[in-house]
C-alpha cells in the first residue's frame, strides 16, 4: 500500500483478440440458444458432501441449480472422448476474468485450446458481489491440504468427491483439475490473501452454460457448505457446524430447439501446426532476426 492508499491498476488486459475473433463472442447467438425452447432430458440432485459425474451432448444446456438453500459447488469439465482434452481454469481465468459469468467461456487445456463450454445465463450476474462469485481463482479442497493444516484427514473434500465421481467413467484421481468454484463468494483481499466468504445463491438461483462439444461434467458439493464457516485455522468450525450450512445442488440437462442453433458450429481444436504435440520438439535453431 502505498502513502496514498491501495493502488488501482487501470492496465488493459493482456489477452486480447481482434474484432470477430475467438474472444468477440456472438452474444445474440447465445442469447438467443438460452432463450430457446429446451426440453429436459435429465435432472438430478446432488446430496450435501458428495459428488457425481454425467455426460452431455453437444448442443445442450446444462443448469446448476441451488435447491434448499446457499451451497458452493465445485465443476469439473472434459472432452467425453477424449479426457486429456479438459477445462483449464488458468487460461479461462486470464482470458476473461477471475471469476465466470454470462458470455464467459470454458477453455481447455493445450493443444486443443477451445471452448469447451459458454456460459449463457446466471441469475447472480447483477449481484453487487457479481465479480467476485462463481470464482476461478482458487481450487477445489482436497483431503491433502486438510491433513497439511490440521494433521487429521477426511475423505470427503471436493477432490475426494470429484475423484469417486468419475471412476465410473473410467477416469481416475489424475484427471481431477483445477475447478470453476460454481455460487462461491472469493477474492483476495487487502493483503492479496485468498479469502472466501458466505455463498450468496438462494433457492432458484442458477448457472447455465451451453455445451460446445460432447462433455463428462462432474460436480461436487463443496464440504463447507455456503461457506460462512471457517474450515481451517483457529476459528475452525467443527464438522457438525459446518454440515449445518450444507445443502443439496440441482443439476438439468435440457436440448434446445434446432432452429435456436441456425449460425452454430462446434469450435475446432486449435489451428496451430503443433497440435499434436510434436511441433518444436526438435532441436532446430530459433530464427535470428
Amino acid at each position: 500500500m502505498s502513502a496514498t492508499g491501495p493502488r488501482h491498476f487501470t492496465q488493459p488486459a493482456a489477452y486480447q483478440s481482434v474484432a470477430g475473433g475467438p474472444l468477440d463472442l456472438d452474444t445474440a447467438l447465445y442469447d438467443r440458444i438460452a432463450g430457446a425452447d429446451r426440453t429436459s432430458i435429465e435432472q438430478f440432485e446432488i446430496p450435501v458432501r458428495s459428488g457425481r459425474a454425467w455426460e452431455v451432448p453437444a448442443g445442450a444446456i446444462v443448469r446448476l441449480s441451488s435447491v434448499e438453500g446457499p451451497q458452493v459447488g465445485d465443476l469439473n469439465m472434459w472432452n467425453l472422448h477424449d479426457p486429456r482434452e479438459r477445462f483449464w481454469a488458468a487460461r479461462t481465468r486470464q482470458l476473461h476474468r477471475s471469476s465466470m459469468t454470462t458470455h464467459d467461456r470454458f477453455w481447455s487445456t493445450l493443444p486443443s485450446l477451445r471452448p469447451l463450454a459458454t456460459v449463457v445465463a446466471d441469475t447472480l450476474a447483477e449481484h453487487p458481489d457479481a465479480e467476485v462469485i462463481h470464482d476461478l481463482l482458487g481450487t477445489r479442497c482436497d483431503p491433502y491440504i486438510n491433513r497439511l493444516l490440521t494433521g487429521s484427514d477426511v475423505d470427503y473434500h471436493c477432490h475426494s468427491n470429484l475423484t469417486r465421481a468419475v471412476q465410473q467413467h473410467g477416469l481416475t484421481e489424475l484427471d481431477v483439475h483445477d475447478v470453476l468454484n460454481v455460487f462461491q463468494f472469493a477474492g483476495l483481499n487487502a493483503d492479496h490473501e485468498y479469502f472466501m466468504d458466505t455463498c450468496p445463491a438462494g433457492p432458484g438461483d442458477h448457472f447455465e452454460f451451453f455445451a460446445e462439444i460432447d462433455l463428462l461434467c462432474a460436480l461436487s458439493t463443496c464440504p463447507g457448505g455456503d461457506l460462512s464457516v471457517h474450515m481451517w485455522g483457529p476459528e475452525a468450525a467443527s464438522t457438525e457446524e459446518q454440515l449445518e450450512h450444507c445443502h443439496p445442488l440441482g443439476v438439468e440437462v435440457f436440448t434446445v430447439d434446432g432452429a435456436a442453433l441456425a449460425g452454430w458450429q462446434q469450435p475446432e481444436i486449435a489451428a496451430y501446426d503443433g497440435v499434436n504435440g510434436r511441433h518444436g520438439l526438435r532441436a532446430v535453431p530459433f530464427p535470428q532476426a
